[in-house]
């Protein structure tokens, strides 16, 4: 009884493709482009603002992860910048306001003794000249007014150095301290903004994998789905059909389940690798033939945009 059943299966579906090749009929598929939205850090699903079926538009909000450990690396990181930058601040600018002001007031103060020290050794000069003095008296008021010069020539040089700053290779350093901060910070943030799940192109949901709650890994895919506006009509033909069919070529596609036809013109013609993607439903070749893909692609998108994917459509050769 099994067998007689089978070959009656066999028998229909020779049938079928007979017919199918009398009338030079085959069949394909309606496709789109299909797109993945996959997560770019770990984090669980927090909100799900969309359901299958749904369509979007570039730039929409699909889902936000929670990411608690991004909150606390935030806060380090500006307080590191915070911190960089006064350093920097502080290697540039050198003293403070009031630090220059007392500099000041020391440089003013050495400077009058040693203003002093030289009128002294001056009038000691001529002194020694005549035997007024002795030399020892002046070797010794040489000395105070060699001393008296080498430190206000010292607060000269540091009064200079506060005001100027530090020096160019501190500056070098905490400007370099500053920037990496900064970018710990940019990195953070970047990090922050990946937790919303943000559409790439205007699209169609057709499967969401995770729900609220559930752990999404990077790298995985969150949303499946087509790309709005790429419906194409995939059939599978043998190499031997191939000088029907040309590349550029207009063709009427038939769709049976809504009793229409849509003018495409064939977009690519390609070999196929392996018999798992055939279009055909009642493909007319030999086992030892190659296969090849054709792509049609609709005239009119607008004429396309609500087909069903996937449904069944003919064309004739």
């Amino acid at each position: 009884m099994k067998r007689i059943i089978i070959l009656l299966a066999i028998t229909s579906l020779l049938i079928s493709c007979e017919k199918n090749i009398n009338k030079g009929q085959i069949q394909g598929k309606i496709e789109n482009e299909q797109i993945a939205v996959v997560s770019k850090i770990p984090g669980k699903i927090l909100k799900i603002f969309v359901k299958e079926g749904d369509l979007v538009k570039k730039g929409d909000t699909l889902a936000i992860l929670d990411i608690p450990e991004v909150n606390a690396k935030i806060n380090q990181a500006e307080g590191a910048v915070v911190s960089a930058k006064a350093q920097y601040n502080m290697a540039v600018k050198g003293a403070t306001d009031n630090q220059i002001k007392q500099l000041e007031s020391k440089k003013q103060g050495l400077k009058e003794q040693y203003q002093f020290a030289k009128k002294s050794i001056n009038r000691l000069s001529n002194m020694l000249k005549d035997s007024l003095v002795s030399q020892q008296t002046y070797d010794e008021a040489y000395a105070k007014y060699e001393g008296a010069q080498a430190q206000y020539n010292a607060v000269l040089a540091e009064l200079d150095d506060a005001k100027k700053g530090g020096r160019i290779e501190q500056q070098t350093m905490a400007l370099g301290q500053q920037d990496r901060a900064y970018g710990a910070l940019q990195e953070v943030e970047t990090a922050d903004k990946e937790r919303y799940v943000i559409a790439p192109q205007d699209m169609s949901i057709e499967t969401i994998t995770l729900n609220i709650g559930e752990l999404a890994l990077p790298g995985y895919t969150l949303f499946n789905g087509y790309i709005s506006n790429s419906t194409y009509f995939r059939f599978t033909i043998p190499e031997s059909h191939l000088d029907k069919l040309k590349k550029g070529q207009e063709i009427i596609i038939h769709i049976p389940y809504n009793k229409k036809e849509i003018k495409g013109t064939v977009s690519t013609i390609k070999q196929l690798g392996a018999y798992g993607n055939i279009a055909t439903a009642y493909p007319d070749f030999e086992m030892q033939e190659s296969l090849f893909e054709i792509k049609i692609t609709p005239s009119n998108s607008e004429e396309a945009k609500d087909l069903i994917t996937k449904a069944t459509v003919t064309l004739k050769l």
